[in-house]
């Protein structure tokens, strides 16, 4: 049946619905209006969304105590999005220090440095050189914020230094109840020790302050060398050099060593710009095209990486140890003790060889020192940092479901900020420290208010309503 529609009819109808709307309120468009805009967040690699019911960004610690005081549901703080774990998302409120940044003082006495908490890593070198002061020791990248940081232990490398975690000597916590903090060895004691490494799960942290050095000046030197050969002499290599890494190519019986050593050299070689796109492309086109042939394969990723060219650099140490990672990735990374790190890669590498797992992307090896903050990863004893990596164009499921046992297998304790299978069950028996985490995180957010679901397993608790 076919029913004849008149302009005169549908502007009858149009207005019908239009008055119907005024009276109760109610029409598409309205609805449409009224309706909060929800903006989707994502980390860095694309792996972790979530859509917050609200994303906040506050320009004062009491904006952010008045928002936790009169709140409810769900508040994680979120600062570069580079953790590749589920340590954000959350249907709840989302809040940004991204509007709390920079130095906020500095005591040339103590060599220490007070940082807004969202001041991003990359933002501290200048400032902190300017006030004649460094950080210890950096990571390899430096997009993450402070806060970020210092809430899953980052960490760079070299046997006698620590995480980020390990030179703070102050900070500011603001707790689910709007309460705010001051911490340190002599103020809060406790609360300070737990905070350092927190997982965002005691407060919303808003100032750090950090324990520094005098400037000093980096050479850093990279080359290619046999991985066996490497793990042979690893022992000599950590104890010679400052700093000691080397990364591991997949699918081939090379690394590139990286050592970075201070030096008093007044000629400054500036670290070339761009990042390593090139590199990761060529590996990508190799494993597209020889994946299928391993023997081929590795004799060609032996016979490329060994033309690869890496000159020297030398300059100040926040201009030398962040690198460019302009390639998006997934990751996984596990802290084995220190003595087992050999025995751990090899087995790694044996099982990429054995089962051609599908990656393509190099792993990374380091060395960090103990600490004694209860849930970094290096607490109670020095740690190798072993990490693993899958392009975000491949999924990273099957290959880290591979790997990630041989990481149990030698009581690793995975990276905060990185991708892992385990759940308090497991966790609770790598620290020491667990269950005096765990009860101090319970006595400042009784409610949960700071726990997504992730968070809800990684501490073995039921999240709130």
């Amino acid at each position: 049946m076919v029913v004849a529609v008149t302009r005169r009819t549908v502007l009858k109808q149009l207005s019908t619905a239009a008055a119907l709307g005024a009276v109760t309120s109610w029409s598409p468009v309205s609805a449409a209006a009224r309706r909060r805009r929800l903006i989707p967040w994502s980390n860095w690699s694309g792996g972790q969304r979530c859509i917050p019911a609200q994303r906040v960004a506050p320009t004062s610690e009491a904006a952010i105590a008045d928002l936790l005081e009169n709140s409810r549901g769900v508040v994680r703080p979120v600062g570069a999005s580079h953790s590749f774990s589920a340590l954000v998302p959350t249907d709840g409120t989302l809040v940004s220090l991204a509007q709390l940044t920079g130095m906020i003082g500095h005591n040339p006495d103590t060599l220490e440095a007070e940082f807004w908490a969202g001041t991003p890593m990359s933002q501290m070198g200048q400032p902190l050189h300017e006030a004649g002061q460094a950080l210890v020791n950096m990571a390899d990248i430096d997009y993450q914020t402070l806060a970020g940081a210092i809430a899953t232990s980052t960490h760079g490398t070299g046997i006698d230094y620590g995480s980020y975690s390990a030179y703070v000597s102050g900070l500011r916590l603001i707790t689910a109840s709007g309460d705010v903090l001051d911490c340190d060895a002599e103020n809060n004691p406790e609360i300070f020790s737990a905070a350092r490494v927190s997982l965002g799960a005691l407060g919303v942290i808003t100032r750090i302050r950090m324990k520094n050095r005098q400037p000093f000046r980096v050479h850093e030197q990279t080359w290619v060398q046999d991985t066996n050969e490497l793990l042979e002499d690893v022992d000599r290599l950590r104890k010679e050099n400052d700093r000691f890494e080397f990364i591991p190519i997949l699918h081939s019986d090379v690394s590139l060593c990286v050592t970075l050593n201070e030096t008093n050299d007044p000629n400054t070689l500036p670290k070339e710009g761009g990042g390593d796109g090139d590199k990761v492309s060529l590996l990508r086109n190799v494993h597209k095209y020889a994946g299928g042939f391993p023997n081929a394969r590795a004799s060609l990723v032996n016979t490329l990486a060994k033309q690869m060219d890496f000159p020297d650099v030398i300059d100040q140490s926040y201009k030398v140890f962040a690198n460019v990672r302009d390639q998006r990735f997934n990751e996984m990374e596990y802290t084995v003790p220190a003595e087992a790190g050999p025995d751990c890669l090899r087995e790694i590498m044996a099982l990429v060889r054995k089962k051609n797992l599908n990656s393509f992307l190099p792993l990374e090896y380091r060395y960090i020192k103990a600490d004694d903050i209860p849930l970094s990863m290096f607490s109670g004893r020095d740690g190798c940092a072993i990490s693993v990596h899958q392009s975000y164009e491949l999924d990273y499921h099957n290959f880290f479901a591979a790997v990630e046992p041989i990481f149990w297998k030698y009581e690793g304790r995975p990276h905060w900020g990185k991708l892992h299978s385990l759940n308090a069950a497991q966790l609770s028996k790598l620290y020491p420290q667990w269950q005096d985490f765990t009860a101090l995180r319970e006595e400042l957010d009784p409610d949960g208010r700071f726990l997504n679901g992730h968070l809800a397993s990684v501490f073995g608790t039921r999240m709130r309503d």
